[in-house]
């Protein structure tokens, strides 16, 4: 699956926002519980605009995590009712932008607009690419059975099961021992 450049930026953010969930984090905790937490993630991502710092800006990120982890879940017609909400509510305008060491994007906010907003209507922009081209397939959860990380899917068929490699080799374990379990009762019982 080909998207463009921001899309896949986009999609690839919205996964990493919404995998510092508690149900979906690598340490189990909410991984944005604090202001410090969530400079230290956004230290990773090259964010132009505002940034205030402050605990209402915390909760409408969380807000946002909260809104992308939704519409990742959701059926084609569900999601797109919800990204278009998003974008009437944050009044978005889709216009080009380059800045810093970006090329060409969409942006749809202004860059004074507060961070929670335009983490919503950056993701929204990049799901209404995954909406048009019917490749809501690429956008799943991670099938480990405790575990609920969001994938974003762009091999080539389309066969990612898992969030991480740890999920991976977690599962992988665990359907071996049930196999050498059966496998043992089975050699027992002839």
């Amino acid at each position: 699956m080909q998207f463009a450049h921001d899309t896949v930026e986009s999609l690839e953010f919205a996964v990493d926002l919404g995998n510092t969930d508690p149900a979906a984090s690598r340490s189990g905790t909410d991984e944005l519980a604090t202001l410090e937490q969530l400079a230290d993630f956004l230290a990773d991502y090259p964010f132009s605009g505002r940034i205030d710092g402050d605990e209402l800006e915390r909760l409408d990120v969380l807000r946002a995590r909260d809104e992308v982890r939704l519409v990742w879940t959701r059926d084609r017609d569900t999601a797109a009712l919800q990204v278009n909400a998003m974008l009437a509510e944050a009044r978005a305008l889709p216009y080009l932008a380059r800045h810093d060491a970006s090329d060409w994007h969409l942006h749809a906010t202004t860059p004074d607009a507060p961070l929670g907003e335009r983490l919503r209507v950056e993701a929204s922009l990049a799901l209404m690419d995954v909406i048009r081209m019917d490749e809501m397939q690429r956008l799943r959860s991670c099938e480990a059975y405790d575990c609920a990380g969001l994938i974003l899917d762009l091999s080539r068929n389309g066969s990612k099961r898992f969030c991480s490699a740890r999920c991976g080799s977690r599962m992988n374990m665990i359907a071996f021992r049930k196999r050498k379990g059966n496998g043992a009762d089975a050699g027992a019982a002839g």
